[in-house]
């Protein structure tokens, strides 16, 4: 078979969080990418007319951006997409501008198969890891109708779907995007998917207390420019005319209905990447003068998302069925909360709980960790006898772990595409993971519980139990990713 984790170090993808690998900082906000990263002056004047056409001063404050002198662009960027809607997408298009976006293809039939193949078309790091786009939105969506889709309605979801791949190249310069389908999408069937098995959601751990997520469907975005995952969301809901300076031929309106921009249940955003995180230490969970390192892409400080401890998009695929080419996904949206991790944690405990003991005996780790290069290190010393060590030093690393028990043929058995939030006025992480079953997902996260250490040494259910004791999940949704062909509303048994 083949984790859900806020931030991760080697050996596998970590189920339910470890940091990421970080993107370049200069990419966060509405003009091209490359442009220096500085304090923008306020907005000039006449520039304050929203896409609704009403002056920006007559929307309430708390659905407009603030728009200070000192606000980075980056983090003006982050706070748009956060509150979206209209109104969010012109104030960081007046202020920005609208740079370059690459644009699609003429014929998005030209697409890899698997909406999840993402890879190629990411960028990379100095050690070629590949870089997780900077800005996401996730959506979570309701069917307007009753019953089986009809005919007109998949062809309109599909035509709105395609508009977004001629508008935008399939990039991280440009638009990614993937579209999932909850257990309560094919009880209108009265079938399950063939050939996948969909679980509800349940709680991973004896100390977890979830909500479970049951929309239809769930849409995500994801580019390294915030304005495109706001115009993108826009464009689809029919609130702007075009994507990218090109028209929409359908969108979403009458098939599924809007998620509520208020809601953070059901519409979540976030950020992952250089200095993104140092941005936001301003909010509830995290220390305001937590040490967040500039270099960091997630909000514990570490780098993840090595390329060895991510498997491979052809590994993650179902290979048979009528949904042979898709896979599937898991999300959950976590809460961190790290002034224990930044306030009474000295770095050697925070490295050896992130990744392995030694690494923190031996100083392996230099900052995030990008000196570690493709992967975290998780050698013999770590993994040979786990229960042994968490003897000896009194805890675990999480990674060591996942690269000790969440693997197959010495792969990890998942991609994780996880991002740092400030959804809710607090930090968080929604644990995005594909997988070719949700049982892979399972089995890393019991990896990552390491229930078989807590009986045979000092470390406890969460206590010095990796990184367990510094978030909790609040809810959880378990997807199926058509491939391309049947992502528009498909049968239960294409």
């Amino acid at each position: 078979m083949h984790d859900d984790h806020p931030s991760a170090a080697n050996g596998s993808a970590d189920a339910d969080g470890a940091p990421q690998t970080p993107g370049a900082a200069d990419a966060d906000r509405c003009p091209h990418p490359g442009e220096q990263d500085e304090p923008d002056r306020a907005a000039e004047p006449g520039a304050d007319a929203g896409a609704d056409g009403r002056a920006a001063d007559e929307h309430p404050p708390e659905r407009r951006p603030t728009d200070q002198r000192g606000v980075s662009r980056r983090a003006f960027g982050k706070a748009a997409v956060a509150i979206g809607g209209a109104t969010a997408l012109s104030a960081c298009l007046d202020r920005f501008g609208h740079g370059a976006v690459p644009s699609g293809v003429e014929d998005p039939g030209t697409l890899p198969d698997g909406q999840h193949v993402w890879d190629e078309f990411l960028g990379l790091d100095d050690h070629d890891n590949r870089l997780s786009p900077r800005h996401h939105v996730v959506l979570l969506l309701d069917l307007t109708s009753e019953g089986v889709p009809s005919t007109e309605d998949r062809e309109t979801v599909e035509t709105a779907l395609r508009s977004l791949e001629r508008a935008y190249e399939w990039s991280s310069d440009g638009l990614l995007f993937t579209i999932g389908y909850a257990p309560r999408y094919f009880e209108r069937f009265d079938a399950d998917p063939d050939g996948v098995a969909l679980p509800e959601p349940e709680p991973m751990a004896p100390f977890e207390d979830i909500e479970p997520d049951r929309p239809d469907a769930v849409l995500h975005l994801a580019s390294d420019r915030p304005d495109v995952v706001m115009e993108a969301e826009e464009a689809l809901f029919g609130e702007v005319d075009a994507a990218n300076g090109r028209g929409m031929d359908a969108t979403f309106e009458g098939v599924f209905a809007r998620p509520d921009l208020d809601d953070t249940t059901v519409r979540r955003t976030g950020f992952v990447g250089e200095g993104l995180p140092a941005d936001h230490t301003d909010v509830d969970g995290v220390p305001e003068d937590a040490p967040v390192d500039e270099e960091s892409p997630l909000f514990m400080n570490f780098k993840s998302g090595f390329e060895k401890t991510q498997a491979t998009e052809s590994f993650v695929t179902i290979e048979s069925g009528g949904f042979a080419g898709g896979t599937t996904q898991h999300l959950s949206k976590i809460r961190l909360n790290l002034q224990q991790w930044y306030e009474q944690d000295n770095r050697d405990q925070r490295v050896g709980k992130m990744f392995c003991p030694v690494h923190a005996e031996e100083d392996r780790v230099e900052g995030p960790g990008h000196n570690l290069g493709t992967d975290s290190g998780m050698d013999d010393a770590c993994t040979e006898d786990v229960g042994e060590s968490a003897r000896e030093h009194g805890l675990v690393g999480h990674s060591q772990k996942m690269a000790a028990d969440a693997r197959e043929d010495d792969s990890p058995l998942m991609i994780r595409r996880d991002f740092d939030s400030t959804d809710d006025g607090h930090a968080g992480l929604h644990f995005l993971s594909v997988q070719q079953s949700i049982a892979d997902f399972v089995e890393t996260r019991e990896a990552m519980n390491g229930t078989d250490l807590t009986d045979s040494s000092g470390v406890g259910q969460r206590l010095n139990n990796g990184i367990l004791q510094y978030f909790s999940v609040q809810r959880r949704g378990n997807y199926l990713l058509p491939p391309r062909a049947l992502r528009a509303l498909p049968p239960a048994d294409p």
